[in-house]
């Protein structure tokens, strides 16, 4: 039992629970089964159901009360969605020319750091790449990117000077989960230097983090040069 719990986690849970609403299985209004039905169905730990069914909850997906179970929601609350944007379509959209450079790239142990953030065992290997993206020729992101090489074994041998990891991993790896931070920060030794801005210039950061199921896929830094804004419709 105990092999058989490492091979689901909250996230495989969670997405075929999703799967099973969509396909109205479970339609609008449905009372689901209780987390000890679903543990025993996905042969995981009950911690692991319940902490799938909370993001679902969390998303506007499900209802749960105390006592009273957990629901299909009637009407599902409007979530905002995201999807990977290609640095590339997005100087394109604006109208400008698009160049990128490789600026460095090295296969490595995970830094402390980055273990620690991504929840990967001691030694893990990854390829870190820092890049630039330009517009008009002038600086528009340095993108410092860590991939986890355990889940993406064939990023090892990508060819990151022809293609930038941004297009190769949106072409080329599907991933369920994301989560992304915005914030403002200074720019500071290399980074100002490439963004060709002055040292300690407020800059606008975007930090993502991708998993496919349980496996993170990759961490990466997105540093804009002064004067970029970041638009959403949903």
């Amino acid at each position: 039992m105990k092999a058989r719990l490492l091979k689901i986690g909250f996230r495989d849970v969670k997405q075929d629970v999703f799967k099973r609403i969509r396909s109205s299985e479970w339609g609008p209004g449905a009372l689901l089964p209780g987390e000890v039905d679903l543990a025993a169905e996905y042969g995981c730990a009950r911690t692991t159901v319940n902490r799938a069914m909370q993001e679902l909850s969390d998303d506007g997906i499900i209802e749960r009360r105390r006592k009273g179970g957990s629901r299909v929601r009637l009407a599902p609350s409007r979530q905002v969605t995201f999807e990977i944007p290609r640095v590339r379509a997005e100087i394109e959209a604006k109208g400008a020319d698009y160049c990128y450079e490789l600026l460095s790239s090295a296969v490595v142990k995970a830094p402390r750091w980055l273990e620690v953030r991504l929840a990967v065992p001691n030694a893990t290997r990854v390829r870190h790449v820092e890049s630039l993206h330009y517009a008009d020729g002038a600086p528009f992101q340095f993108e410092d990117r860590w991939i986890n090489l355990s889940a993406v074994p064939r990023a090892e041998g990508a060819d990151f000077a022809a293609l930038s990891p941004n297009e190769w991993l949106v072409s080329e790896v599907p991933y369920t989960t994301a989560e992304v931070r915005f914030s403002a920060t200074g720019a500071s030794g290399s980074i100002a230097t490439n963004l060709k801005t002055m040292s300690g210039a407020p800059i606008f950061l975007t930090e993502r983090t991708t998993w496919l199921a349980e496996a993170p896929v990759t961490y990466v830094r997105l540093y804009f040069a002064s004067g970029y804004q970041m638009i959403a419709r949903y």
